[in-house]
Formats: structure tokens, sequence, C-alpha cells
């Protein structure tokens, strides 16, 4: 029997632990941010703890409380689905999705009073993300990646941009355009492919000397 005290601890330290992976995805503007992580970690805490109790709730009945778990495990599959999409050739959010599905372990870990197993999987979950993929980069003679371009202006600014990518021995893979509050305001999220001879930063000086543009940050 899980008592308050247990209770309170298991929900809170879950719902900091998955805000920490969630804070991660969240800045870099992935589909499963904070909200997600949260909710993810949270949920799973709270199943593991109702299996646990499950024997206190049905007295003398047969009651295996890993049956609630293991549905957790592959219920979150489709939620990490949702946040896979496939542009063209290239393949986006299982990196997310990865994520998704680690965070209803570590809920899992924490609302089975795994405490130490759940910090310790945030802490190298949290490492991998924030780190690893510089590390892609550089191993990666090809890499994929998303610039985001807030610009104040017509869509003639739609061929500048291209003509800067092409420039710079980048391939295009997708454009989406988000019309913002401001008048005449826009974001674009440019999905483009890198090859080993390009520079990041030549390409977002490039951007940001187009007259218009007001932002550009790489994701």
């Amino acid at each position: 029997m899980v008592d308050l005290t247990q209770l309170v601890i298991r929900i809170l330290l879950s719902a900091l632990l998955s805000g920490f992976i969630g804070y991660e995805r969240e800045v870099h503007g992935r589909a499963a941010g904070l909200r997600t992580t949260i909710l993810v970690g949270v949920g799973s805490c709270l199943m593991m703890i109702v299996s646990i109790n499950m024997s206190t709730i049905f007295p003398g009945g047969q009651v295996d409380p890993s049956r609630i778990a293991a549905q957790v495990v592959s219920g979150i599959g489709f939620l990490g689905a949702g946040t896979i999409l496939r542009f063209h050739a290239s393949v986006r959010g299982l990196t997310t999705a990865a994520g998704l599905w680690a965070v209803a372990g570590i809920g899992l870990a924490v609302g089975s009073g795994f405490y130490a197993a759940g910090l310790l999987t945030t802490a190298i979950i949290f490492i991998v993300l924030v780190t690893f993929s510089r590390l892609e980069r550089r191993i990666k003679k090809e890499t994929d990646r998303t610039l985001i371009i807030q610009a104040n202006g017509n869509m003639a600014l739609l061929c500048e941009i291209t003509k800067v990518i092409s420039g710079n021995n980048a391939e295009i893979r997708d454009i989406s355009v988000e019309p913002l509050a401001q008048p005449d305001m826009f974001r674009l999220s440019v999905n483009m492919r890198l090859y080993e001879t390009c520079a990041n930063n030549q390409i977002a000086e490039a951007m940001s000397r187009i007259d218009g543009v007001t932002l550009v940050k790489w994701l």
C-alpha cells in the first residue's frame, strides 16, 4: 500500500523528471514538448501506483500488478507514432517518440519507488538529447536539419532563401509557411539536408542578410 506521503512524492518527482526531458524537446520546437512529456510521466506513475495498490482494492483476488504497466508500455506507442513525420525521403520525430517511451518508463520506475533508477535514466536521456546531436553531425557526412526563418515582407523572399540554400551545398527537403499575428509577418520552417562541405553558420549569416528577415534559428 502506497501511503499519501509516498503518493505525493512519486507524482511530483515523476512530473519533475519528465519536465527535464520535455524542456529540452520544447526548446527545440518538437511536437511533444513540456506539457506532453509531463502528462506521460505523471500518467505512467499514477498507473503504476494503482497497479501496486490493486491487491488492497481487491483483497483476496489474484492480481498481477505488472499487467497495467505492460499496457502503458505498449499503449505509449500510439502516442509516439503521432510524433513521427515523413518529409519526402527524410523521417523526423523518431527521437521524440523514443523520448516519450523512455519518459513512460521513468514514470513507471518512480511510481514503483525506484527513485534512483528514475533519476539516473533522466540524467542519461537529457545528456543524450543535448550533446549527442552535435556528435551525430560530426560523424555523419550528411544530416537533416530545420531552419526557422521569421520575415517581414512578401513571399518573394522564398526565391532568395532557396538561392542561399542551394548556393551553400544544401538540399531543401520541405518548406512550411506559418502566418504570424503581426501584419505581413510570417515564419518559415525549412527542412534541408546539409552535406559535409556545408557550414551551418554560413547559411544562417546569409539568411540574416536578406532584406526583411528578422529571425534565423536552427532547430
